[in-house]
């Protein structure tokens, strides 16, 4: 069945005048391809790490995969439509490394880039901003068979990709991303074994990290010779606090912070690894060997960049992790912590909902790295979103969410951040990794039998934020 949504299909949310953004602020939401394509095989599209993953007994939620997803692919017209209903001025989202390039290696598959160019230019006719991710953490499963990230030899293949991308979208498309969240490519992939490819080796997966950076950095000269006027990565950043001020709390809360934070940011931004969380790590090796010249490539410049942002953590040194975020400290390093639950509301994940560190965390860059515009790339909430008996989906906890995110967002601009975008994880309902379709995070609800698309009130609430330029005040929602 072919879903549909006609325009003016949106629940109708009043709101009151709010928090005022600066004009030409960006107004968008994400996706990852490998979460809402769907057609695995189509137009020669190749095998990715995570086909592989999600097709291995035990690794996701009810054995389920990412082969139908909401068949984004078959249905991308009707869903830009939707995307210009809500009013969003750029989109963005992830190309399928396996479906430009099905080895990883060679000439790019036309049929695959086809499908991107017809997107681009469906955006472009609504006018909405393409904003391309070039690696959302869909490995050509040949790369990883020949030893994936750990292999220096992907970080050139990954920038041979970047430049086939740039060579057929630069000239309509100049924002790109070139890897979004490597801490969940290395650590979940490589140490925790929780994501694709699935294997528990630090040493490997500290590995991977470098290899993941130096690609990043070689990616960014490819995109620029092919075009791109702006280039940026995107980080999952969180604000972390120790549990007490006991030593020991305030140790483990700095080496998750290396982890999560520094491990990333430092050396993009600043051209060298934390020398505390280098010296953590040594008993691994790698990042101790590092090469000046890796280093300059890493850090080159950039034009901006992208923070996801979704909880924080509050760190105790006593083991036994609570699963309440991503911290990776029981998984590499050696020293096992714990995520406290201070008792804040939740989300289905378990996350507790901290809006005011999302500002901390603006802040903090903006402070302790060199000026760069900054993006909101990723930042949402998974609740448990049911259709009532009228079809309509009444997400009033996700609207909270938001609206408190973005009442952050509005108070780092005012004390000085140069924030420029806001985008919403995410657009629809899809594949979310290992918990299969089990967490929903989406604008639109998706019924997963027929693929129809239903606007949320979450979405009608965006699509006002939009138009008043920043959030209102819900003031009542029709019953």
């Amino acid at each position: 069945m072919t879903s549909t949504t006609t325009p003016g299909s949106l629940p109708r949310v009043e709101q009151a005048a709010g928090l005022e953004f600066p004009t030409g602020f960006v107004w968008g939401a994400a996706t990852s391809a490998y979460q809402i394509e769907g057609s695995p095989a189509a137009d020669g599209r190749g095998r990715s790490i995570w086909d592989t993953f999600s097709h291995t007994p035990g690794r996701t939620a009810g054995g389920e995969t990412g082969d139908v997803a909401i068949d984004h692919y078959q249905r991308m017209p009707h869903d830009v439509r939707l995307m210009s209903e809500l009013g969003l001025t750029a989109y963005r989202f992830s190309l399928s490394w396996p479906r430009v390039q099905p080895t990883g290696r060679g000439p790019a598959n036309s049929g695959g880039l086809d499908f991107y160019r017809r997107l681009v230019d469906e955006l472009l006719a609504a006018g909405i901003e393409p904003r391309p991710t070039l690696y959302h953490w869909d490995l050509p499963q040949e790369l990883e068979d020949d030893g994936g990230w750990p292999v220096r030899d992907v970080a050139e293949r990954f920038a041979e990709y970047a430049g086939i991308v740039a060579d057929a979208l630069a000239d309509r498309v100049p924002s790109w991303t070139t890897l979004n969240e490597p801490f969940c490519a290395a650590l979940l992939g490589y140490a925790a074994g929780v994501h694709a490819p699935g294997r528990t080796e630090p040493a490997a997966a500290l590995a991977a990290v470098h290899h993941l950076l130096l690609g990043h950095g070689l990616a960014v000269g490819a995109l620029r010779a092919g075009g791109a006027s702006e280039v940026n990565i995107t980080v999952n950043l969180y604000a972390v606090t120790p549990a007490s001020d006991a030593p020991a709390d305030v140790d483990a809360a700095r080496r998750v912070d290396g982890l999560q934070n520094r491990l990333w940011l430092d050396p993009v931004l600043l051209g060298r690894y934390p020398a505390d969380l280098v010296e953590d790590l040594a008993p691994l090796g790698v990042l101790d060997a590092v090469s000046a010249e890796d280093l300059a490539v890493i850090s080159t410049p950039l034009d901006s960049l992208g923070i996801n942002y979704y909880t924080r953590h509050v760190v105790s040194a006593a083991g036994g992790a609570t699963g309440h975020g991503d911290g990776a400290s029981p998984w590499i390093g050696g020293v096992p912590v714990g995520m406290v639950s201070r008792g804040l509301p939740v989300t289905s994940t378990g996350w507790e909902i901290d809006g005011p560190g999302l500002g901390e965390v603006l802040r903090r860059v903006h402070q302790e790295y060199p000026p760069l515009p900054l993006y909101v790339t990723e930042n949402g909430a998974a609740f448990d979103d049911v259709r009532d008996a009228d079809g309509r989906v009444r997400d009033l906890d996700r609207i909270d969410f938001l609206r408190g995110h973005l009442a952050a967002c509005h108070e780092a601009i005012a004390s000085g951040v140069p924030l420029r975008g806001y985008f919403v994880w995410s657009l629809m309902d899809n594949f979310e990794w290992a918990e299969g379709y089990r967490k929903r995070f989406g604008l639109v609800f998706v019924d997963y039998e027929t693929l129809e698309r239903v606007p949320k009130d979450s979405a009608a609430w965006y699509a006002g934020v939009i138009r008043n330029g920043g959030p209102g005040v819900v003031h009542t929602l029709p019953s």
